[in-house]
Formats: C-alpha cells, structure tokens, sequence
C-alpha cells in the first residue's frame, strides 16, 4: 500500500513557482476558459437578471466583487463610483485593506478619468510620485449610456513579473459582460439621488420640512411606545434680515449655508437636522430629554454667536440664535403638539430680546 501523502506532488521547484505566481501569470493561466466563461450566453443573462434584482447600489456592486473573484484571482475586488455628492467612494469589496487602499486609488482614478481598461504589472514604478502605492491590479470601466459611471478594480499586493494584459476579444468580453450591471448601478445610484433630493433642501444640504414632519411624526410614535423622550429644538437667526437687506440676497443665502454646517454639525449623527423655512431651522433628538436637549441647543446657540459669517467675501456679520426646546412627553403628546411647543419656545426668546433658549413648559407655553 502506497502511503497518501500530504505534501504536493509536484517538484520543489514548481511547488514554489505555483506558490510564488502572480496576477499576471494566473490571469494568463486563465485566459481562454475565461474568454469561454464570458462569452457564453447564459453568462451574459446571468448578468442581467442578477444586476437589476435589486435597487441597492451597494448589492449590485456586491454581486459584481463576488463574480469577479470568479473571473480573475485576485486578492482583492472592488467596486467604486460617485456617490450622491459626487466623490469617488467604495461601493464594495472584498479583500481590501489599508495597505491595498492607495493602489485602489490610483487605478480607479484612472479608469474613471479616461474611461479605460488599467492594467498595471507594479504600481510602485507606475506612480512613483504617489507615496505608499505598491503590487499589481487590473481594473475595468464600468460604462453606462457612454459614460464611465464606475470601476471594477482588482488588487494583488505583490507586483507581477509583467503587465497582466488582456488579448482584445477577452477586453469585449469584459466590456459586454459588464454593461449590464452598470447600467444597473447607475439606476440604483440615480433613484437614490432622486429620493435624497425630494427630502433635502436645495440651499442647505439640510433635510427639508416635508422630511422633517414624516420623521417627527414617526419618531413620536416610537417615543409613545417606548417611553423614551423625544427632543424638538427650533431655531431662528437673530438679525438675519439685516444681512440681505445690506449685502443682498446672495450674501444671505451664503450666510444660511454656513449656519446649516454649525447646526449639523453641533448635532448627533442620529438627530435631524432640517431647515424649516427661511432662516428657521429645527433639530429632532430622538432617545433625548430636556437636559440633554438644553445641552444641543447651547453648543448650537454658542458656535453661531462666536462665528464670524461671511468671512471669505471679506465680510465679518454677526449672528445670534433664539432657540426654543419642547420634548415629549413632557409638554406634548403627539408630534403636532410638541412642532407648536418649541416653537412658541422659540419666540418667548425672541420676546425677551432675542440670542437665547428657552424650555417649553406645559402650564405656560401651551
């Protein structure tokens, strides 16, 4: 009887080459079976009906990372495109760590500005200005109604002993293979650009008042089930008028924008922040009570006074906020209830003259 052994048949020799070979040699390796595997037609349907089963940017690039493992042996697949404020980002991956990050870059920047195939034996000797950029990568366009709406983008972090090429039959293949996904990645990116815009506010990049209400009135309704508190600060800008009556409409509006930044980012990530109408804003905290909201409202009311509006027109305009606070249940009992609370919070500071906070109390401000 011949003893199974667990050591590889092959001659030391070879075992190391096996061990040693790069992406350039494995995707040689598989050329043509993958040249076979791309253009049958069941691929391609396979192609079609997975991408549009779902309108989730982030499946549809999970599905393409899992199939390109598949295609080519790489140690990592990445799917990257625009997001919804137009920054290159990863859509998914698998595989990717710090150290491939740089590398990632590199070649999806590339394919996203010439809207072409990067292959790449050594990214170090490729971008030698680039600091930290190392190993070997392919990367493909992923081109929709003639735009390059994304990067397909695989990793090795090795260099390869010559550039991993693709014969040009197997570089159509890809090309076909890969329109169907995306145009499935661009619809589902484009539906979540729509659905963002119909809540947010054009000027501010805040929520909107229309989302500001579906998510108070949900998120009351939460708060009556669990019994946790919910929080509503309302906010006006204390001298606003003067700053469009003296520089204009324009001066205005860049004012607005810059105390959107303060609010949202005095905020959670879990509160709301929302421009409510003209220079009034308003922050739902969720799981937040009066002294908790207080708190909010003293760090946003702190930073407006302090900031300097305007600064890069040459200008230096001052601002103040009265902020009015309401929280359920202690003033209110439905969402409706606790909007009419910290807003007539918020003009019981204006009364009193204005760049203050006051609390909603239910024998008085109801």
């Amino acid at each position: 009887m011949t003893p199974i052994s667990a050591k590889s048949d092959l001659p030391d020799s070879a075992a190391r080459r096996t061990r040693r070979a790069d992406l350039a040699t494995r995707l040689k390796g598989r050329g043509r079976a993958l040249r076979s595997q791309l253009e049958r037609r069941d691929t391609l349907l396979e192609a079609v009906r997975e991408a549009n089963a779902t309108l989730d940017p982030k499946k549809v690039g999970g599905w393409l990372v899992a199939q390109a493992r598949t295609w080519i042996p790489a140690a990592s697949w990445v799917v990257v495109a625009r997001d919804l404020k137009g920054d290159l980002t990863v859509i998914a991956d698998e595989g990717l760590t710090a150290a491939l990050t740089p590398a990632l870059w590199v070649a999806a920047q590339f394919v996203m500005r010439r809207g072409a195939e990067f292959f790449s034996a050594d990214l170090a000797k490729d971008s030698k200005s680039a600091q930290g950029v190392a190993g070997s990568a392919v990367a493909f366009p992923l081109i929709c109604r003639n735009r390059t709406v994304g990067a397909l983008v695989g990793l090795d972090p090795a260099p390869s002993a010559a550039v991993p090429a693709l014969a040009p039959a197997l570089v159509l293949a890809f090309r076909s293979i890969l329109e169907p996904p995306a145009i499935a990645l661009d619809n589902a990116i484009s539906l979540q650009r729509s659905e963002a815009a119909s809540v947010t506010d054009d000027l501010t990049g805040l929520y909107n008042s229309r989302y500001l209400n579906l998510v108070l009135r949900r998120e009351s309704k939460r708060a009556s089930r669990s019994g946790r508190p919910l929080s509503l600060l309302f906010l006006d800008l204390d001298g606003f008028k003067q700053v469009n009556d003296t520089h204009g409409h324009l001066a205005g509006s860049k004012a607005l924008v810059e105390a959107a930044v303060i609010i949202r980012g005095s905020a959670r990530e879990t509160d709301v922040a929302a421009r409510f109408g003209g220079d009034e804003f308003s922050v739902i905290l969720p799981d937040t009570g009066r002294d908790g909201a207080v708190s909010v409202a003293e760090r946003i009311r702190d930073r407006i006074n302090a900031c300097q509006f305007l600064a890069s027109d040459g200008l230096s305009i001052h601002l103040t906020a009265s902020i009015g606070v309401a929280t359920l249940p202690d003033v209110a009992a439905s969402a409706e209830e606790l909007i009419r609370a910290a807003d007539v919070a918020m003009y019981r500071v204006k009364d009193a003259g204005k760049n203050g906070i006051h609390i909603a109390q239910e024998a008085s401000d109801l």
